[in-house]
């Protein structure tokens, strides 16, 4: 096969775009950092956004939708939240040929939009918890754009609740990030994570706690691949979300927000992507199986037709390729780019004596199958290479992680991959020293592995590495 992209290994920036290009994932928009989501790349969104939407509404979030544009006083109630967000901000200030009597930001996020309007629905503790979730795009102004990863426009979902008591908003924060959040990135993607709290100095700006589920990609950098957050009362009293309690008394609610984006893409590519193209896992591959005629001829295409729905009848998700007047060699070169996981090729040589040749995107074999044992063999290659996508991440990852002790030695670790080191060794001085050479705290840990309570708990392990 013709080299098409840029070897991973000689340059991991390049391959990633090149991908994205050949692949016809994205491309560029016409403002700077504003990408156009093509089909291909959309398709692989729209399956990540009906998963996920699926497992919010389970844990009881309905949907629901704010505006794009907000008034300029709202981010200013909550102080923390506008000093955070005021580089990215984007802001209107005429419409309609006038100059407005009030600046307009473009949604950067939602937590006070939200706020004005829970603090009307929200009257008694009868009306609590509200746990709401919208899809969105939002704007934040990017200096250093990157397809997926950092664009000025992106798509996300975005949930924000608002609750009783401080346990409830916690274990409902944590209850997000841990049956969502991190089953859907290890079950539907197959990458594995690291589920911590993030530092005072990385958490979300007006939040009281940051978690976080951080992934390894495939130039060991970490990737932020989605947060939930405990905003205490900040919010509730800047936008007066109070309740009367079962007591008669007015409190101030607790709420949280929480959220993924499309730079899950981002993550799904570097991470299992190879030197040949996109590799998608196939419980989340639009298209899990692709039956190619690879020459015309007699009785071929409804054979390959005959298949398809077979696949189709067996619940696989499958389309059939029968352009034959387009080389076969450059639709291989397509589906291989486009990471579909399985290729049943059909041609006049292996049809005469009953067979097909199955290509396996995943771990690179092409072998000859009788017809008879198609449907029985792919389901069971799609499930075994959903769980090698899985395995072969979180070996690549266990292998370029390290433990140390010191903070300099954390430093050098993250060089070439992750450090694990004591957060006492660390602490705030030494997360400013290790980010003015590029490397930051992920998050912090037990000693288990399980998420911290508190930033100040004894024992606790920090994450450190390159990031993107």
């Amino acid at each position: 096969m013709a080299r098409v992209l840029t070897p991973r290994a000689e340059d991991f920036p390049r391959w990633y775009q090149d991908l994205i290009a050949k692949a016809q994932l994205a491309d560029n928009g016409p403002v700077r950092g504003t990408m156009v989501i093509r089909p291909t790349g959309y398709a692989i969104w729209e399956r990540m956004q009906a998963d996920m939407d699926a497992r919010i509404k389970e844990a009881g979030v309905q949907n629901a939708y704010f505006p794009l544009f907000i008034p300029e006083s709202y981010l200013r109630r909550e102080a923390d939240h506008v000093e955070g967000f005021s580089p990215e901000l984007a802001v209107v200030t005429h419409a309609g040929g006038k100059q407005l009597a009030e600046p307009l930001v473009v949604r950067p996020t939602s937590e006070t939009v939200i706020g004005e309007f829970m603090a009307k629905w929200v009257d008694s503790y009868r009306d609590l918890p509200l746990l709401l979730n919208q899809w969105a795009n939002v704007v934040r102004w990017e200096l250093r754009p990157r397809t997926f990863l950092r664009t000025t426009e992106f798509l996300w979902q975005e949930g924000h609740t608002a609750h009783a008591s401080e346990a409830d908003a916690r274990a409902h924060a944590r209850d997000i990030h841990k049956n969502v959040y991190e089953a859907f990135i290890t079950d539907m993607l197959a990458i594995p994570v690291v589920p911590g709290r993030k530092t005072k100095g990385e958490r979300f700006a007006g939040a009281t706690n940051t978690m976080t589920v951080e992934a390894m990609m495939g130039d060991t950098k970490a990737l932020q691949m989605g947060t939930s957050h405990e905003l205490g009362q900040n919010f509730a009293k800047a936008f007066d979300i109070s309740y009367s309690s079962a007591s008669g008394t007015v409190e101030h609610a607790w709420t949280t927000s929480w959220g993924t984006s499309t730079r899950m893409l981002g993550g799904l590519i570097m991470v299992h992507g190879d030197d040949n193209g996109l590799r998608l896992p196939p419980r989340l591959a639009p298209i899990q199986v692709q039956v190619m005629v690879v020459k015309a001829g007699e009785g071929v295409v409804a054979a390959a037709a005959k298949l398809r729905d077979e696949l189709k009848a067996a619940g696989v998700r499958v389309r059939l390729d029968d352009r034959a007047d387009i080389p076969f060699g450059r639709r291989a070169v397509d589906a291989e780019l486009q990471g579909i996981p399985i290729r049943v090729e059909v041609g006049p040589r292996d049809l005469a004596v009953g067979n097909v040749v199955v290509a396996r995107r995943i771990d690179g074999t092409k072998s000859p199958l009788p017809m008879g044992d198609l449907v029985g063999a792919v389901t069971s290659a799609l499930k075994a290479d959903q769980q090698q996508m899985y395995d072969d991440a979180l070996a690549f990852r266990e292998e370029r992680t390290v433990d140390v002790k010191t903070l300099g030695e954390a430093i050098e670790a993250s060089q070439t991959g992750w450090a694990r080191v004591p957060w006492s060794a660390v602490g705030e001085a030494g997360e400013k020293e290790a980010n003015g050479k590029a490397v930051t705290v992920r998050c912090l840990t037990r000693e288990d592995g399980s998420m911290p309570d508190s930033d100040e708990e004894p024992g606790l392990v920090a994450y450190l590495a390159r990031s993107y």
